[in-house]
């Protein structure tokens, strides 16, 4: 009971502090820039054939959906980097860990809290942008709610890091260690594309190596093989055709690399002095 209380908190804490808000109004502002540049692109695009149109419509379809996903990687890290070490740094932690409320129930609770506006925000986003593309152009996606799911193991991925940091860490030093360990993902992500399209083993296995200390790209760029249509995968001529693609295994990896984060917050958490 205690864990669903703290997610009601968490909700209501976040609502307060208008981070709520500000995130859905940044959403909003991203589709109605989404909307405009769609309109304009199915209204303004002169090619050979209706096939081709199509194509052009669904990679700026994918282009949509790579945006808003690095937008959710940057609400998911500021909104969770505040949770823990800005109340035990200000001490108004003090006033829920005196309750009859233990602390794994406090970190699962607001772990539930966040966990439900994160899936609300991707659907409010990425279904968003799916949802424009198709009305607006006729573009669309391969397995697109298998790509959301793996847009949201991301994003679960990268909660569960910076909570794990949050317990050890200021506010600052989470958001800048989360945000540097994703990058270093995100380049090794590109290194192993290059490296696949030059037959450079070796590039290949660096960004391997980057997956595997943080799989959150990874999660993307099977999101992306999933999403991309056979024909611009078969051909190579877009930005998001991947050579190298993540594999289920390296999906069921980052499914245990976020529960074993999230083990080791909840650990963490019970055993730092507040």
């Amino acid at each position: 009971m205690g864990t669903w209380v703290m997610a009601g908190v968490t909700f209501r804490e976040a609502a307060r502090k208008k981070v709520l808000w500000m995130a859905l109004v940044a959403g909003g502002g991203f589709l109605a820039l989404f909307a405009t540049g769609m309109h304009f692109q199915a209204r303004g695009i002169h090619v050979p054939s209706e096939a081709i149109r199509h194509q052009v419509l669904n990679t700026s379809l994918m282009m949509g959906l790579y945006a808003a996903d690095l937008l959710t990687v940057l609400m998911t890290i500021l909104i969770a980097a505040d949770t823990l070490s800005g109340e035990i740094a200000s001490g108004t932690i003090h006033a829920i860990a005196t309750k009859p409320i233990t602390r794994r129930q406090i970190l699962l609770g607001k772990w539930i809290g966040y966990v439900g506006m994160l899936t609300a925000y991707i659907l409010f986003l990425l279904g968003g942008v799916a949802l424009l593309g198709y009305i607006l152009g006729g573009a669309t996606v391969q397995h697109l709610w298998s790509g959301l799911g793996l847009v949201w193991l991301e994003s679960i991925v990268l909660l569960n890091v910076t909570l794990l940091c949050g317990t050890a860490f200021s506010t600052l030093a989470s958001g800048v260690i989360v945000l540097g360990i994703h990058g270093v993902a995100f380049l090794g992500g590109w290194i192993e594309q290059i490296g696949a399209f030059t037959h450079s083993q070796g590039a290949v296995n660096v960004g391997i190596v980057a997956s595997i200390l943080m799989p959150s790209e990874s999660l993307w760029r099977r999101a992306a093989f999933d999403m991309q249509s056979p024909l611009m995968s078969v051909l190579n001529i877009s930005p998001f055709s991947t050579l190298s693609a993540p594999s289920r295994l390296m999906v069921a990896y980052a499914v245990v690399y976020l529960l074993v984060a999230l083990g080791l917050a909840l650990r963490r958490f019970r055993l730092r002095d507040l």
